[in-house]
């Protein structure tokens, strides 16, 4: 079998990931909150920022192209409606591989539990908004 992906999806999905990281960082969201949690000042941050965003767009390029590999692997099992596989198949792999993986990783770090909920919430809706793009731009294969 082969595995169609769209990879404007792929591309607009890593995108959206960058926005919502962008609004759900910024001061007047989370970002003083995960600021003060995490303990960087505003000039350790600026001082990263270049180098953090370019593997942040690297990173979700990849999430992204790898969301889209499972979303049509599930399609083509579950064969209901692109959209609703796209979403289920996300909420699944964030569940199982990002949420646990956060809480498993942070409590050995004795990481704040709120630092822990915003980072795996934040997951949550970059994952969830990705697979929601994915699902818009079905491959052409499904669509025939």
């Amino acid at each position: 079998m082969t595995v169609d992906i769209n990879y404007l999806a792929v591309f607009l999905a890593a995108a959206s990931s960058m926005a919502v990281g962008m609004i759900w960082y910024a001061p007047k969201v989370f970002g003083n909150t995960w600021k003060g949690l995490v303990g960087l000042t505003d000039r350790q941050m600026k001082k990263g920022a270049l180098r953090a965003m370019a593997i942040a767009f690297v990173g979700s390029l990849l999430t992204a192209f790898i969301l889209a590999h499972f979303i049509f692997l599930a399609h083509k099992f579950f064969g209901n409606n692109y959209m609703q596989d796209a979403v289920t198949t996300a909420l699944w792999l964030w569940l199982g591989f990002a949420a646990v993986r956060f809480i498993v990783h942070d409590s050995f770090e004795a990481r704040p539990t709120k630092l822990t909920l915003l980072n795996v919430a934040n997951e949550f809706v970059t994952i969830l908004v990705m697979a929601i793009v994915i699902g818009l731009f079905a491959p052409p294969v499904i669509l025939q």
